[in-house]
């Protein structure tokens, strides 16, 4: 078939010049199509690169702002006039009630007001928050805000709940790192630390406030809302944002399936690898969950500067790429015609242009044979149709010629030479017309081709050139609308401030233990006896890490009218004191006795240290401690409680041999005028005991 075609061209100008005028076609317009798609390809995904570094830009400020945010809440609070008269003031009620109306309205987790040494203050129960190097910077002053991961242990000590509900399990990830890790149970959070001053300016308590981000779909999807708004993507396409801690979903909108998030699933392993490991950040296309995304990460470090999560921005690629390889086909379907088309036009030109000269070579070959033919009339006006007109008359002029040097040889012979020279001459001049004849010919083909060639490449020019300005329309349209959505941004923030998550508080079964402010100035009939027995269930850990052995004496019948969370507040405290005081082995002794019906004695009593006797009458003052690591607000706290009902505390001591305090409640609570009549009071029920 080649050889064949070979052949042809070789014996045929018409074929010759139509391949040598569709070479160029055939050769340049495929490489200029490959070129085409190839600068659009790369430049249409450089594009997406960029568009997804600027997503991942909008969604790493908005989780700085976040945090600052945060910060800010806690700095109006420590600032305002109403939490700071009732700081100084001691009043913790007060200070507590709008600790927890910020909780709520601020959307924390968790927030406490903290002592110097961590101790949760003002709250009922008791406990010690995590200390990170953002205390430290909050100890010097300076308020902090970052990122922390938190334990299962550290969750268990903020709230049993919080620890319940970041627990996570593992989903298997295509591509991602192989794992023996069945679940996750820490957490990461935005922690804030404001610090509180005196009038001295001496750091003297903290607010401490965190908020999970585990499972914060809010956060995710408000920040998906903002860079992924309505005409940013094509039709089909999804944006989506993730955070991970380490190289796990904790809050995304990633789907696993319909109506379901990928929470659990992994990050693929080459991504990990770049991120956590080497701290850099990844702008491609990345294998998320399920599918390819153009996607970028970048690492999360905690307050101490430790990688330890990762920020993800990116969009689903399939609707880019189905948008891209239509563009593409449509460019290939113009190629094609152009090509079809500029095939046709040179084949029809071919055709007028060889019509003549195929006409002329029939003719010479017909008087070659011995035929008396002529080529006719021609329709063509150029420089071929009259070529063909003067070859024919040529041949009649020939022919003329010819019939005269016959009837001159018949006529004369005498004339023969002088015939013969003036055909001579008429043979060079038939020469010589032949010589311009091809030299024009080979001009006119010279000149075809040029023209041939200039229309095609204008052609081509003209049709690459259309798709190029379509193309850098569409991408200034979309660099305007992103430009758009970029310029408001403090609108937008604000609106992401407004959407953050929702925060339900879970207690658990020890409410009335650890949430009595609840239940303040409710009165009921208490068993002082069986309220001992739940009470040492609470301190027991304490007791236990001390060593120390638990007498019981509880010898009281009486029932008493007192809320009972605020009694197992003292209580706790007089235990845990006792626990504190003693040494390892040491002996607590807790009793109950009756007061003749008027009331009821609770006597708590240790071997410990003891108290020295110039400290003895402060033990009940606010801030007033003998341990390292105390507060000084337990005894006081316990003190206003007891005298609330009409009762009092006494305490008794000895150095090196041990401390008993006395807690003397009355039947039905009955505010006292005073401490004479209060313990004159106690006296004739003592009297009654003793004689009745």
């Amino acid at each position: 078939m080649l050889r064949r075609l070979a052949r042809t061209i070789q014996t045929s100008l018409r074929y010759k010049l139509l391949a040598l005028v569709l070479f160029p076609v055939l050769m340049v317009m495929p490489i200029t199509l490959g070129l085409a798609v190839y600068w659009s390809k790369s430049f249409s995904y450089e594009q997406l690169l960029m568009k997804v570094r600027t997503d991942l830009a909008v969604a790493h400020d908005v989780f700085t702002q976040l945090q600052r945010d945060y910060l800010a809440r806690l700095g109006n609070l420590a600032q305002s006039y109403r939490f700071r008269k009732a700081f100084e003031a001691g009043d913790w009620r007060s200070v507590q009630a709008q600790i927890d109306a910020l909780r709520h309205t601020g959307r924390f987790d968790f927030l406490h007001l903290t002592g110097r040494n961590g101790r949760w203050l003002a709250q009922s129960e008791t406990g010690t928050s995590k200390y990170s190097m953002l205390s430290s910077w909050a100890l010097r002053g300076e308020p902090a805000v970052g990122v922390e991961v938190f334990s299962s242990a550290d969750l268990q000590r903020e709230d049993e709940a919080l620890a319940q509900r970041v627990r996570l399990r593992l989903v298997p990830t295509p591509r991602a790192m192989p794992s023996r890790r069945l679940e996750e149970d820490r957490a990461m959070v935005v922690r804030a630390i404001y610090p509180l001053r005196d009038a001295q300016g001496k750091v003297t308590a903290l607010l401490d406030g965190g908020v999970l981000l585990n499972g914060n779909f809010r956060f995710v999807d408000a920040i998906r809302d903002l860079v992924y708004g309505p005409g940013s993507l094509p039709q089909g396409s999804r944006g989506t944002v993730t955070v991970f801690l380490e190289d796990v979903r904790i809050s995304t909108n990633v789907p696993l399936k319909r109506g379901e998030r990928a929470l659990g699933t992994r990050v693929s392993r080459e991504v990990r690898d770049k991120v956590l490991q080497q701290g850099a950040v990844w702008v491609d296309r990345a294998f998320v969950v399920n599918g390819w995304y153009v996607s970028a990460y970048e690492p999360i470090r905690d307050v101490e500067g430790q990688r330890v999560g990762m920020l993800y921005a990116g969009f689903l690629e399939a609707p880019f790429r189905s948008a891209m390889l239509q563009a593409l086909g449509v460019l290939i379907l113009m190629f094609v015609a152009v090509m079809a088309l500029s095939g046709l036009v040179a084949i029809r030109g071919a055709r007028s242009i060889f019509q003549p000269l195929e006409a002329m070579t029939q003719v010479a070959r017909a008087m070659r044979s011995g035929h008396d033919r002529r080529i006719g009339t021609v329709s063509s006006r150029d420089e071929l149709g009259e070529l063909a007109r003067q070859f024919d008359r040529m041949l009649d002029q020939l022919q003329e010629r010819n019939q005269q040097i016959r009837h001159a040889a018949e006529v004369l012979e005498v004339k023969v030479a002088e015939r013969t020279r003036e055909l001579r001459e008429k043979n060079e001049r038939l020469e010589r017309t032949v010589a311009l004849l091809r030299q024009t010919r080979r001009r006119l083909v010279t000149a075809e081709k040029l023209a041939a060639v200039g229309e095609l490449t204008a052609g081509i020019a003209h049709e690459i050139n259309n798709p190029v300005a379509v193309m850098l329309g569409n991408m200034d349209v979309l660099v305007a609308e992103l430009g758009e959505h970029a310029r408001p941004l403090k609108t937008e923030i604000d609106l992401i401030i407004e959407q953050i998550y929702r925060i339900r508080a879970i207690v658990d079964k020890l409410l009335q233990y650890s949430r009595p402010s609840e239940y303040a100035g409710y009165v009921e009939e208490v068993d002082v006896n069986r309220l001992i027995e739940d009470t040492l269930v609470l301190v027991g850990h304490e007791l236990e890490a001390k060593g120390a052995r638990v007498c019981r004496r509880l010898a009281a019948a009486t029932p008493i009218d007192i809320n009972p969370q605020e009694l197992q507040q003292v209580l706790v405290n007089l235990l845990v004191n006792a626990a504190h005081a003693v040494d390892h082995g040491g002996r607590v002794v807790i009793e109950t006795e009756d007061l003749a019906g008027a009331g009821v004695i609770i006597r708590v009593s240790d071997d410990g240290v003891g108290i020295p006797p110039e400290q003895l009458g402060r033990v009940f003052d606010p801030f007033h401690t003998t341990k390292a690591t105390g507060t000084g607000l337990g005894l006081s706290v316990s003190y206003g409680l007891i005298r609330r009902y009409g009762g009092d505390i006494t305490v008794h001591s000895e150095p090196g041999r041990g401390t008993r305090f006395e807690v003397m409640l009355r039947r039905h609570p009955q505010k006292a005028e005073d401490d004479e009549a209060l313990m004159e009071y106690y006296m004739r029920a003592m009297e009654r005991r003793r004689t009745g």
